[in-house]
């Protein structure tokens, strides 16, 4: 494989959420002029692609993600031009710019909607998934993603709209070749335009399956599961083999899918190394296995993961991927909580220790490796925001049908797994200095900034050269640096320890052990590791052999037997 190796299996992937990034105009909300300030922070970090959310028209009713234009710049981040420029001085600094693919769904607000919902003779009609309703109500059982019902009443037509996410996000009919073929040019737009590649959302869902049939409605929840129901359906990678052709054969791109419900057989199709359809898929199954066992609470939690669990998982997907298809590795991002605060401690004491270990055990998997904003400063959960503060749909929808409507719990707790679990823990702006609004922006923020933003931002970081930022900063240059990284086969020891969490990397000729220590207990483990054994990287200054202190992190290199 090593002759074989693409760039993107040795990159290392930086992820913008645009609009809580850097203000560059003083209106609260990041934008691409901000972005383009900071691309020396970017390429002193070492990343080499940068994964851009959402910067398309928009009304925002889920951040971006529900499109009125795709070919054109939401105003609040700025214009065409200035994407422009923030793409040929990324290219300067040879970092890549990969554009979020939103393709499962539109905005209400999109000239196709509009026309679609204008009567059901319309040319766009068909555009969109339209179903006489069943009995007086919803054509199916099925969920909305964000709680409550997927379908939305047309009064004017008579007909329910299916809509998996927010009510302004009608879902696109992928079954109609037009809507493909319009999807294509538009890809083909930002193709020409110089762009690297696409990162895909939930783009396991765009084949619904034929009769839309209900699903399974968990213990003690009121709609069915619409993602065992919909994702990968009956055509999907049909549709992606035809994206292929059309769209992504034209350059040398990255793409990744977000496959809600994947399972290994399909992620190798998604990602097979034949390149017949996506390079990597984005899949969630670990990110589920700290889920409230009650199956109508979700997501919503506050109990940490089991390592057995997540060892058990993480090893499958390393295991039963190789040579076959290619892992995303990645911890958090602006779906998910931060990840020192998810896996780590993010208490003063072991906050900078813990974030490390976390970042090691990540970092040399093999995979291509996605860093999110503020992650390589170890930036936390938001628990400074209260019901009041948070601006996430998904978030609100929680409060409104799980505590006000469906008295499944208090809101005591559910603001206490709104800390844990919720989106906006990543979406607080990025923590730049302990100046007001931490240097993010001179106006009001559109979000209220985390609290510890004067003790953990990036000027303290760049200042401390045992920071979390230099760490990262050595983990991304070794993948650049060390083949086995990226090609070497993965190994689990001792899956059953519910402490530590050790793996080797093994080449032909030499291999890595690497081990994390999950507690904040010393613990004495025997890896028998060779004498005169090198450290690659440790988060203590020294070793201590066979013990090991509190989250402790370390990797060694040495010659095969």
């Amino acid at each position: 494989m090593t002759e074989n190796i693409k760039w993107w299996q040795k990159a290392v992937v930086y992820q913008v959420y645009p609009r809580s990034f850097q203000d560059a105009d003083g209106d609260g909300i990041g934008d691409l002029k901000g972005i383009e300030q900071r691309l020396d922070y970017i390429e002193k970090l070492g990343a080499d692609v940068i994964w851009l959310n959402p910067i398309y028209s928009s009304p925002d009713k889920d951040n971006g993600y529900d499109i009125s234009n795709y070919e054109d710049i939401n105003v609040k981040f700025g214009n065409m031009l200035d994407f422009d420029r923030l793409l040929a001085k990324a290219h300067d600094k040879n970092i890549k710019i990969v554009m979020d693919l939103v393709v499962n769904h539109t905005s209400d607000q999109h000239d196709w909607f509009i026309e679609s919902r204008s009567s059901k003779d319309n040319d766009k009609r068909d555009f969109y998934i339209w179903r006489d309703p069943v009995n007086g109500h919803e054509p199916n059982n099925w969920g909305s993603f964000f709680s409550g019902p997927a379908w939305k009443f047309d009064e004017k037509t008579g007909q329910y709209y299916l809509h998996l996410f927010v009510e302004g996000q009608p879902d696109l009919n992928w079954k109609n070749s037009e809507v493909r073929q319009a999807v294509f040019d538009m890809m083909n737009f930002w193709v020409d335009k110089g762009i690297d590649g696409f990162r895909m959302d939930v783009i396991s869902l765009i084949s619904k399956p034929d009769g839309l049939p209900d699903g399974e409605v968990p213990d003690g929840g009121k709609y069915g599961n619409s993602d065992k129901a919909v994702a990968n359906g009956p055509h999907v990678h049909e549709y992606l083999q035809e994206m292929r052709q059309q769209v992504l054969n034209r350059a040398d791109m990255m793409t990744v899918g977000e496959a809600s419900g994947v399972d290994i057989p399909n992620a190798i199709k998604y990602a097979n190394s034949d390149s017949s359809e996506l390079n990597m898929v984005f899949q969630f199954e670990h990110m589920g296995l700290d889920n409230n066992p009650n199956p109508a609470l979700g997501k919503w939690y506050d109990k940490k993961v089991s390592l057995i669990s997540l060892k058990e998982n993480l090893s499958k997907w390393q295991n039963e991927l190789t040579d076959k298809a290619w892992n995303s590795l990645y911890w958090d991002n602006h779906d998910q909580p931060r990840a020192v605060s998810r896996y780590g401690n993010d208490s003063e004491e072991y906050r900078v220790i813990s974030a490390k270990m976390v970042a090691t055990l990540l970092h040399f998997m093999q995979g291509t490796p996605y860093v999110y904003q503020g992650e390589e400063i170890g930036m936390t959960n938001a628990y400074n925001l209260q019901r009041e503060d948070f601006d996430d749909v998904e978030i609100k929808n929680a409060f409104k049908y799980l505590i006000d409507k469906d008295h499944l719990v208090d809101e005591d707790t559910m603001l206490k797994y709104v800390h844990a679990k919720g989106r906006d823990n990543a979406r607080t702006p990025m923590q730049w200095d302990s100046t007001e609004n931490a240097g993010f922006t001179t106006g009001k923020p559109w979000i209220k900034l985390n609290a510890n933003f004067k003790k953990i931002n990036v000027s303290q970081a760049l200042a401390d050269p045992d920071s979390v930022f230099y760490y990262y900063q050595k983990l991304i240059k070794l993948r650049h640096e060390l083949a086995i990284i990226t090609t070497g086969k993965y190994q689990l020891l001792d899956p059953d320890d519910a402490q530590i969490y050790a793996y080797r990397r093994v080449g032909k000729d030499e291999q890595l052990l690497v081990i994390n220590n999950f507690t904040m207990q010393t613990i004495d483990r025997d890896y028998d590791v060779p004498a005169g054994a090198e450290i690659l990287i440790s988060n203590y200054n020294d070793d201590a052999g066979r013990s090991l202190r509190p989250y402790e992190a370390k990797v060694y290199r040495f010659a095969n037997n």
